[in-house]
């Protein structure tokens, strides 16, 4: 064999584990919190009744549709008096669909993206690690692993996202409750 192939031989080990340092092998995309299916933010919608200049998070929890497929007897079979079939039954088969639970936005009142600076995003951590939700470093990044640990938080409350709703933010002492005015 050639001195060239047993160069290559060493370097392959070197490049696979180059290649695959960046892999995650537990079948979780690093990207994979980040993507929150039905959910959206936005300053510009807000349920109707909503002060101007609040910030809305909305969950989209899709209809549940159940597919029903049954045999409607169109004309019954011919049976002679001794017990034989002459014609047999026709049926026709129908297909309908029912909706068991139908589609359901849930509005949340959420921090405004000004509001999720740096130094709260940091808090935010340090209170979700505090309750043993957040195992990442404290980094004011509203990162993947971050929306997972509010998801976790907020999950036991009814609220499944990982956009932080302002009442978790005023539980986890985030955010300053609005005491009422009194005259």
């Amino acid at each position: 064999m050639t001195q060239a192939f047993f160069r290559g031989m060493t370097a392959l080990p070197l490049m696979m584990g180059l290649a695959l340092g960046g892999c995650d092998i537990s079948g979780a995309s690093p990207a994979a919190g980040l993507r929150e299916p039905g959910v959206t933010r936005s300053t510009e919608i807000a349920p109707p009744g909503a002060d101007p200049g609040t910030c809305w998070g909305k969950i989209v929890s899709p209809a549940t549709i159940e597919t029903v497929t049954v045999q409607v007897l169109l004309q019954p079979a011919e049976v002679t008096t001794e017990g034989v079939i002459r014609q047999p039954a026709i049926y026709k088969t129908e297909t309908r669909q029912n909706i068991v639970r139908p589609r359901r936005d849930t509005w949340f009142e959420a921090p405004c993206d000004a509001d999720l600076t740096v130094e709260f995003v940091s808090s935010l951590q340090r209170a979700l690690q505090a309750r043993s939700l957040y195992r990442g470093a404290i980094t004011g990044v509203m990162d993947a692993g971050t929306r997972a640990a509010v998801r976790r938080y907020q999950a036991p409350e009814g609220l499944d996202s990982g956009i932080l709703s302002l009442a978790a933010a005023r539980k986890l002492g985030l955010v300053a409750v609005r005491q009422p005015t009194g005259g």
